[in-house]
């Protein structure tokens, strides 16, 4: 029976061949490996995973396809964990000693932002992390300082991964297509990380960038004094996406 895409899920299933073939060969997995997919959807990646990893898990919402992959893959191949990836503990999966947890999936648009600041918290247990994403997220992701599309994501992933911006999806690849580009990313948590309090780099970061037409000096009135933001190597006068990651971390520990 054919699975109809369900909108409060953000399903949209990637079924281009040479689009999965990319995909595939950017992620490289290989036999031994501890990989897990959020969003599975109808196993069109994890049928090409599995045919060079041993075992997979795979995170799904949807009790329908839940059933459907439970039905076509035996458990000693795949083991389906049912529920929202949002909530889901990644560490609670096992992986062999002297390994870490490779990540992969096509992330639903809906929930991207909240969904990677989630697997942040586990990044120090993740060896990589491919996902496709809309292209504009990606794009913010990786943006540099003193570009329009430098955001709170931009400086928060930038602290905990290396990432890149792999190739571009159209939306012709999927079905049903989305209204957008989409794009593959690869991130990669840094062995060496900027020394700062995540909750404390999280508030600085956040408040900047809550008038981000305003300067920074306005955007943190209250957090931190001109003489502050001068001590951080900061012009007060600058906009907030003009600031950069060692900035806002300096920022961090002043605080």
């Amino acid at each position: 029976m054919k699975h109809v895409a369900r909108k409060r899920f953000g399903q949209n299933f990637l079924t281009d061949k040479l689009v999965l073939d990319n995909i595939i060969d950017a992620i490289g997995p290989r036999r031994g490996e501890t990989m897990v997919e959020i969003g599975p959807g109808l196993a069109a990646m994890t049928a090409l995973l599995l045919k060079s990893l041993d075992h997979m898990h795979v995170v799904e919402l949807d009790r329908d396809l839940v059933a459907r992959l439970e039905k076509a893959y035996p458990r000693e191949k795949l083991t389906v964990h049912s529920g929202d990836a949002l909530k889901f503990d990644f560490g609670s999966i096992p992986v062999a000693q002297g390994q870490k947890l490779r990540v992969v999936g096509n992330l639903p648009y809906n929930i991207s932002s909240p969904l990677l600041f989630h697997l942040a918290e586990f990044a120090p247990l993740v060896e990589d992390q491919h996902f496709m994403l809309q292209k504009e997220v990606v794009e913010r992701m990786v943006a540099e300082p003193g570009t329009k599309a430098y955001s709170r994501l931009s400086v928060m992933l930038q602290w905990r991964y290396d990432m890149e911006l792999l190739f571009i999806v159209p939306p012709t690849a999927f079905d049903p297509p989305p209204q957008v580009d989409s794009a593959i990313v690869r991130m990669i948590p840094k062995r060496q990380m900027l020394e700062a309090d995540a909750a404390t780099l999280e508030k600085v970061v956040a408040k900047a960038f809550s008038q981000r037409r305003k300067v920074i000096r306005n955007c943190v009135a209250g957090m931190f004094t001109e003489a502050q933001l001068a001590e951080a190597g900061i012009d007060p006068g600058a906009r907030p996406e003009a600031v950069t990651l060692e900035q806002y971390v300096a920022l961090a520990k002043l605080l």
